[in-house]
């Protein structure tokens, strides 16, 4: 159903395309040896045009466990493209040496002309402050094995919701689930797109709420996602410092919480969420940065068709 597909945008596979992907992955976090032949012969290009700790290793680690290789590059100034050459003409190369390839960005849309000039899967691995639909991956598969649903769900997402491209993508992704109801918290410079709010949520009748302050709804939370604020996406660095330090996590707002709500954040974090919360059992930011591995295995070896 999957092989061959480009995922470009979460909205690309339907709710059961994406209850597959999560199936075959919590398949494979049972029992992973039986799957690290699946990709044998094998090559993922990793075409990173901006920097990446997390996301590159994660595609680079999924497709190793697999028994694939990988080969690419890890900033622009160390391909063609420092030479003037086209996203076009560097996918028409690439899918000569690979049979899957994962890009990330600065300007939106990238991967989408990719796609469209590549007769190999690629993956949008984060397009400027656009989308990044692996990430959306792996948060919905963290929530879906933590909470054990996707449905009935009141999510708290804090901090930069105007630049955050994994929030673009997770509030797209979720507006697809029964019963969901966003609480968006953020200073008013950094708010939601208006796109989002009028072709998302509003189209789809979702209840949503925007505040200021974290205090006042932390405790209606079942989820908590934290993002920071992103420097490299501010114009000038005098509106990054007045508003990079406006919410941070710390145990005595925890302690105002549900016992069940979960903490989760893309990563990396500078200072939102304190040290001292990674000891709260809620605390789940580093079992979904594996999940991530997990969503990327599966979304790989269903996009070569490899996982029969």
């Amino acid at each position: 159903m999957l092989k061959g597909r480009h995922l470009i945008d979460p909205m690309d596979f339907t709710l059961l395309e994406l209850e597959e992907i999560f199936d075959y992955a919590d398949e494979i976090i049972k029992s992973p040896g039986d799957y690290s032949h699946k990709c044998d012969g094998k090559i993922l290009a990793t075409l990173f045009y901006e920097p990446s700790t997390r996301t590159r290793l994660s595609f680079e680690a999924a497709m190793l466990r697999l028994g694939g290789s990988v080969l690419g590059f890890s900033e622009a100034t160390s391909s063609s493209a420092a030479k003037g050459e086209s996203v076009a003409d560097t996918i028409r190369t690439v899918e000569c040496y690979a049979d899957i390839a994962a890009m990330r960005h600065p300007k939106e849309g990238a991967p989408k002309v990719a796609s469209m000039n590549s007769i190999m899967p690629v993956i949008n691995a984060g397009d400027g402050g656009h989308q990044h639909p692996t990430q959306t991956l792996t948060d919905l598969l963290t929530i879906r094995n933590i909470k054990g649903t996707l449905s009935n769900l009141t999510i708290g997402i804090c901090g930069d919701l105007k630049f955050g491209r994994t929030v673009h993508s997770l509030i797209t992704a979720m507006s697809r689930y029964e019963n969901i109801k966003f609480i968006l918290i953020s200073p008013s410079e950094l708010t939601i797109p208006k796109y989002l709010k009028v072709e998302v949520l509003e189209k789809n009748k979702i209840e949503f709420l925007e505040v200021e302050r974290l205090e006042e709804v932390i405790q209606e939370l079942d989820i908590l996602y934290m993002t920071r604020v992103q420097k490299e996406r501010f114009f000038n660095e005098e509106d990054y410092v007045r508003l990079k330090d406006s919410y941070i996590l710390d145990k005595e707002k925890m302690e105002m919480a549900k016992k069940d709500m979960i903490v989760l954040h893309p990563l990396p974090r500078v200072n939102e969420i304190a040290v001292e919360v990674d000891s709260d059992p809620r605390a789940c930011y580093f079992k979904q940065a594996k999940y991530g591995m997990y969503a990327r295995m599966a979304l790989i070896a269903k996009l070569l068709g490899v996982d029969k």
